[in-house]
């Protein structure tokens, strides 16, 4: 219990929401500027600002039909038609939304300022068609990135209950069946004691057998493809736009054929490259060949900047975006400025180029396309990074929880069933008929507490009174012929008056109360099950201590087909000194050092439960 409170620790190092929504606020902006115009049109502030309200984390709250009729209203004369687009698809339902989006598409060609030509309108339709893909498309995978990140212990918690509710089906269909048989048997009288017998025998062999660990594996997460399905037809969509708007350009420049022929097949090499880096891929995951890959593309971008026209200098921009998806970032960063640098300096020495104003608005043209790409990748594979975290954590929690549950089967469950077992064994011996229905009538009531201890394990686990531990292990000693001494108080560990070295410290007395009467349930079953001849038994408590010891002859545990259970004493000893150390106890178990008999201790140093309760 409690692990999804580990939600820190699922190795998420991964930038901020907050510094996830520079990287759409950049694009955003990009897309908002104009290139030769210094002040943009009045409508176009409002626009942007709506914009910013729809797709920003912090502000999708205001997401919705008024500030969709309010961009409406502005699109005539804001020039961003791919806002609106991009606004459609966030808030318009299906099956509306696309074809609406493809309306607001089509309409934004004869609203782009210019000639009319079809360079022009097909240049305004692309320019709709990849804002607002790109920018959904973003907007998508912030919101998908905050909610992961700030939701990543919910998936575990949900997983937990679900484990929980189907560890109580499982439990009740075995051994909650198993203990109310035992209890319609101790019901019927002695003529019923062996099948009893045989009955609790079965169900302690399940029980023993519990595995204390395991993996992981089983714990399927159902939270199918987080990842938006439209991230790769997007990728691929906005790609194919920049190809068909830079195939107008060149057809529109005036060229000769061979020329446009050989730029043509350059701005597909370069655009194709482009979406092959592009597409979507774990962290980690490079495209495979990428050397051959980035070396081709950033060959044929600067082969074009350097050819007679230079016709396409945007083509770096998609050079520089896939050394920033693909390169480590300290490489990245350095490179994408000097290709950028590059561009500049080619269109400034030419004679031919642009002057400082061109250059100008072309480097930012750059950056734009640049910032796009690698803002998807970006984006795309922090998705990844944050699912695959939110599922670790949360297979991570499920399997401690059946860790628990297991180790709590085993340790609680064990000594019930243990001593029902051997009060049958006596009742079914007994020849004075009245002794052998008392036998009878403790067998119920202690399958009656073992089965309230099967359906409190599945939720926070059963509550411990350690006076009532000591005086059951007193009863089911003796009616075993085992005398029992107990030196100490109980109180002194569980009591109101704290426990004697830590009193003072909030919980530590229930914290030792549940480890004590825990260790003393798998020592009375151990007695029970593993100290032939044993005649005494002796419970001592102390300052953090209680040790409890017996004078039989220790049997050996039985090997189990996986191996445990020789050698390291088997699963409850491995449970106890686990259930120690997440108290900062220390759980000692052996031959007692006469030679005959059992010693198992345990001690809770102070300074180490203090510390182990307020972390």
């Amino acid at each position: 219990m409690g692990e999804p409170a580990d939600a820190d620790a699922d190795g998420d190092s991964g930038p901020t929401p907050a510094v996830v929504s520079v990287v759409l606020v950049v694009v955003i902006l990009g897309f908002a500027y104009e290139p030769g115009v210094v002040l943009p049109r009045p409508a176009a502030v409002p626009m942007l600002l709506l914009q910013l309200a729809t797709c920003l984390p912090s502000t999708r709250r205001l997401r919705g039909a008024g500030t969709l009729a309010a961009q409406i209203l502005l699109t005539p004369w804001s020039g961003l038609p791919g806002f609106l687009g991009a606004s459609v698809l966030l808030i318009v339902e299906r099956p509306v939304r696309w074809p609406l989006f493809m309306v607001v598409v089509l309409a934004a060609g004869p609203l782009t300022p210019g000639d009319g030509g079809v360079h022009s309108v097909l240049n305004g339709i692309g320019n709709a068609l990849a804002h607002g893909l790109i920018i959904y498309a973003l907007t998508r995978l912030t919101d998908l990135y905050t909610e992961l990140r700030t939701t990543r212990g919910a998936l575990a918690d949900a997983l937990v209950t679900a484990e929980r509710e189907r560890a109580g089906r499982d439990l009740d269909a075995v051994l909650g069946t198993a203990l109310a048989y035992i209890i319609r048997l101790a019901g019927q009288g002695t003529r019923a004691a062996r099948d009893m017998v045989a009955v609790a025998r079965a169900a302690t062999d399940r029980v023993r057998a519990a595995p204390t660990a395991q993996s992981a594996d089983g714990a399927r997460i159902p939270v199918g493809s987080l990842t938006p399905r439209l991230v790769w037809p997007i990728v691929v969509a906005t790609h194919l736009e920049y190809l068909v708007v830079g195939a107008a350009f060149l057809l529109g420049a005036g060229l000769s054929g061979l020329r446009i022929a050989a730029y043509g097949a350059a701005l597909a090499a370069v655009v194709g490259l482009q979406a092959y880096h592009s597409l979507p891929r774990p962290p980690g995951v490079r495209p495979p060949r990428v050397a051959w890959t980035l070396g081709a593309q950033l060959a044929l971008a600067l082969g074009v900047l350097a050819a007679p026209d230079g016709p396409y200098p945007q083509l770096v921009a998609f050079a520089a975006a896939s050394v920033l998806i693909v390169l480590p970032g300290r490489t990245a960063w350095p490179a994408a400025g000097m290709l950028t640098a590059l561009v500049a300096i080619a269109l400034l020495v030419r004679a031919d180029g642009p002057g400082a104003r061109g250059t100008a608005l072309l480097l930012l043209d750059i950056v734009v396309i640049a910032s796009v790409f690698y803002g998807l990748a970006l984006l795309t594979g922090l998705v990844h990074q944050v699912r695959e975290a939110r599922e670790a954590l949360a297979s991570l929690a499920v399997a401690r929880e059946r860790r628990r549950i297991a180790r709590d089967v085993h340790d609680l469950l064990g000594y019930g069933l243990a001593a029902i077992a051997m009060k049958g064994e006596l009742a079914s011996r007994d020849p004075d008929r009245e002794r052998a229905e008392r036998h009878l009538a403790d067998a119920a009531a202690l399958a009656d507490r073992a089965l309230a201890d099967l359906r409190a394990i599945p939720g926070e686990g059963p509550e411990f009174a350690l006076a009532e531990e000591v005086s059951s292990a007193r009863k089911v000693l003796a009616a075993a012929g085992i005398a029992v001494r107990v030196r100490g108080e109980a109180d002194r560990v569980g009591g109101a008056s704290g426990m004697d070295g830590v009193s003072g410290m909030d919980g530590v007395s229930g914290v030792a109360e549940t480890l004590f009467a825990t260790v003393l349930r798998e020592a009375v079953t151990n007695v029970l099950r593993h100290a032939a001849g044993a005649r005494r038994c002796e419970v001592v408590f102390g300052p953090g201590l209680l040790r409890v010891a017996d004078d039989g002859r220790v049997l050996p545990v039985p090997p189990r087909k996986d191996g445990t259970g020789v050698g390291g004493g088997g699963n409850g000893l491995r449970n106890l000194r686990e259930r120690a150390a997440a108290v900062g106890g220390v759980l000692e178990a052996g031959p007692a050092p006469h030679g005959r008999g059992y010693v198992l201790t345990v001690r809770l140093e102070s300074a180490s439960a203090s510390a182990s309760l307020s972390g």
